[in-house]
């Protein structure tokens, strides 16, 4: 569930990106807690995705 999670969060950030959303900084936010949950992830040694 955490990577399915990740993985929205990645998509949502890069859709902003690339349509120049007004909620820009929300969604850097939102790519800050997706990278976090992958570090999780890995030091807890399962795989990442």
């Amino acid at each position: 569930m955490l990577e399915t999670i990740a993985v929205v969060l990645i998509i949502l950030w890069i859709l902003g990106l690339v349509s120049s959303y007004t909620l820009g900084g929300f969604i850097h936010v939102l790519l800050v807690v997706a990278i976090v949950v992958i570090l999780v992830r890995v030091i807890q040694g399962r795989s990442p995705v």
